[in-house]
C-alpha cells in the first residue's frame, strides 16, 4: 500500500528469499566463496550454518544461480524424510526414472548409475538440503554411504547441509561421527554488523525501483539494528513495517519513533511490545 508513495515497483522487504534482492553483505560473500572454493576441489560433504533469518536460503539460492552447466545441482528444501522417502526425492532431482514401489536397493543401484554417467560426461554432482537440522539421523547416514562413490580423482557426489546451528547438535552424535570427519569445509553465517545495516537497506529499496534521498534516518536504521539483531528476516519486518508507519503519515522519511513502533508490534524482536504499529492509521 505504500509502494505509490515512495515511487516503488514492487515490496522491497518481502520474506520470500529472492535473489534479485540480495545483498552482498560480508557474511553472504564468505559463505559463497567457501561453497564455491570446496564445491571446486571435489570434496565430500560442506556445511553452512546459521541462525534463523540469517538467509540460508537466500545463500542456497545463489549458489544453486551460479552453478556452471556441467554442473547437475539437486535442491531438496524439506529433508524431514525417511531414508526410502529421500533416495526417491534425489533420484527425482536427478532424473532417475524408478517406480514409486522400487525397494531402497533398486533406488541406490539407480542413482549410482546416473551418477556415474554424469562423471563419465564430466559433469559434477552436488547436491543441496535447506533445513538440514531436520533430517533424520538414518537418512543422514544413506547419505554418508551414497558419498562413498568415488573416481581416483573426485567424489561422484558433493553435499551442501544448509541449517540452523541445531544441525551441530545432531553431528555431534557418536553415530554420526563418520560424516562428521567427512565435512572437509564448514561456515557458520553471523548477523549483519552495525555498518551494513543502512547500505542493506538502500540497496533493497533501490532494487525495488526508488529513487531519491535517504529514506531511513540515521536513528530509525540504528534502531532497526538494535531491535533486529542485525538478522535480515527481522530487518525486512521492521522495515516493511516502518515505511507503513511513514506512509501512513505522508511522511517521505522513517523516523526512529516510526522504526520503535514497528520493533514494539515485532515479536522476536528485542524490546517489549508497548504500542500497536496498526493504531497509528486509526488514530
Amino acid at each position: 500500500m505504500y509502494l505509490k508513495h515512495f515511487g516503488l515497483a514492487e515490496r522491497p522487504f518481502g520474506l520470500t528469499p529472492d535473489t534479485t534482492f540480495a545483498v552482498p553483505t560480508r557474511a553472504h560473500k564468505a559463505a559463497l566463496n567457501t561453497l564455491l572454493v570446496a564445491t571446486q576441489g571435489g570434496e565430500g560433504f560442506i556445511k553452512i550454518t546459521g541462525e534463523v533469518g540469517t538467509g540460508k536460503t537466500l545463500l542456497c539460492r545463489r549458489f544453486l544461480g551460479q552453478a556452471s552447466h556441467k554442473t547437475r545441482t539437486c535442491y531438496i528444501p524439506n529433508p524431514q524424510l525417511a531414508p526410502r522417502a529421500l533416495l526417491l526425492a534425489l533420484g527425482e532431482e536427478l532424473g532417475v526414472l524408478l517406480p514409486a514401489s522400487a525397494t531402497e536397493y533398486q533406488l541406490q543401484t539407480g542413482i549410482c548409475k546416473i551418477l556415474l554417467k554424469y562423471a563419465n560426461e564430466g559433469r559434477q554432482v552436488i547436491v543441496c538440503i535447506d533445513e538440514a537440522q531436520a533430517i533424520p539421523v538414518p537418512s543422514l547416514e544413506t547419505l554418508r554411504l551414497l558419498s562413498n562413490l568415488e573416481t581416483e580423482k573426485r567424489k561422484l557426489i558433493q553435499v551442501v547441509l544448509f541449517g540452523q546451528p541445531e544441525l551441530d547438535d545432531k553431528l555431534a552424535l557418536k553415530v554420526l561421527r563418520p560424516l562428521r570427519q567427512r565435512i572437509a569445509f564448514a561456515y557458520r553465517m553471523e548477523t549483519m554488523p552495525r555498518d551494513e545495516i543502512g547500505p542493506y537497506l538502500m540497496h533493497r529499496l533501490r532494487v525495488a525501483g526508488y529513487v531519491g534521498p535517504q529514506v531511513f534516518d540515521d536513528d530509525a536504521i540504528a534502531h532497526i539494528r538494535v531491535a533486529s539483531g542485525g538478522t535480515p528476516r527481522l530487518v525486512n519486518i521492521l522495515a516493511h513495517k516502518a515505511l507503513m508507519l511513514a506512509f501512513g503519515e505522508g511522511r517521505s522519511v522513517v523516523e526512529e519513533r516510526h522504526a520503535r513502533a514497528a520493533a514494539a508490534d515485532t515479536a522476536a524482536n528485542n524490546q517489549p511490545t508497548t504500542t500497536r504499529w496498526w493504531r497509528w492509521f486509526a488514530s
